[in-house]
């Protein structure tokens, strides 16, 4: 599935925005729920060049890991993966990632160091008795950089530049620049703090996407302040505020079915009307 942007028209250079998780917490693999998808955050920016990052290893990675290697045919792969924190749902495929089991390959790791070395959390999650192979024991080159608050890195012709978004612990969201062209990834989000508020519309203002947490509605979070998620309606109007091209709502909640989440797309087009779902394995094109 593939959507085409109004800022995609006579341009050459483009960024393609692949939607391989879109769950939040817990990966929901039922029938109701597959039409958007049920494997948790994971997200893919490509660059018309071939430059990609990778956002986020929730279970979605599992399906890219593999899709990687094999149209690799063999070659290296140079892989980039930020990360937003550390929650399972966005590290859960990191055991299972097919590019990490072969020694041609390398993947740099991004992240925050304020809840701990990047890599030390990582192979906690991979020590026994949770996980028979250590992370430092995996094939393929590794290795970490930890990343400041709006310092940005360059991977080939993308420009990721991380800042702060309020959660339960500290999370990076990315802003992915190219040839005029922006993604703002912000994933476990939760409004209310002014500083970070202002921070996320700076960062959006005037960008092509928004890909924002819409976990729940307003009346579900009436009963869940302080668990580091926002609504739809928030995501909404952030759009709105920050004149956003277009918004995907994000980090879907696992008890929101196919049904629920299209009344919630619905409710979220009267505020701002260029929303979509975000979906699993649906393509933007900027």
């Amino acid at each position: 599935m593939a959507d085409v942007s109004p800022s995609a028209s006579g341009n050459l250079e483009c960024i393609n925005v692949r939607f391989w998780g879109v769950r939040g917490s817990i990966p929901t693999p039922t029938a109701s729920h597959l039409g958007t998808g049920g494997n948790t955050a994971c997200v893919e920016v490509q660059h018309s060049s071939g430059s990609s990052c990778i956002l986020d290893m929730g279970t979605g990675a599992h399906e890219l890991g593999h899709q990687l290697v094999t149209q690799s045919k063999q070659e290296p792969l140079d892989l980039h993966v930020f990360l937003s924190h550390f929650h399972w749902d966005h590290i859960q495929a990191i055991p299972f990632f097919a590019p990490l089991f072969h020694e041609r390959n390398s993947v740099t790791f991004y992240g925050s160091d304020l809840e701990g070395a990047p890599f030390d959390l990582l192979n906690e999650q991979m020590s026994v008795p949770f996980f028979p192979i250590s992370f430092n024991n995996l094939a393929a080159k590794t290795k970490q950089i930890v990343l400041k608050d709006d310092e940005p890195v360059q991977v080939g012709k993308l420009t990721v530049t991380p800042f702060p978004v309020h959660h339960t612990q500290f999370v990076f969201g990315y802003k992915v620049e190219a040839g005029g062209n922006s993604v703002i990834y912000c994933t476990d989000y939760e409004h209310g703090i002014q500083k970070y508020d202002e921070r996320l519309i700076e960062n959006a203002s005037d960008a092509d996407l928004l890909i924002c947490d819409a976990q729940y509605t307003p009346e579900e979070y009436s009963k869940r302040i302080g668990w580091g998620h926002t609504t739809w309606e928030r995501a909404a109007r952030v759009a709105a505020q920050a004149n956003v091209k277009q918004l995907a709502l994000f980090h879907h909640d696992p008890g929101h079915d196919d049904i629920q989440l299209g009344e919630i797309l619905n409710a979220a087009q009267q505020i701002f009307p260029n929303t979509l779902l975000a979906t699993e394995d649906r393509t933007i094109v900027l």
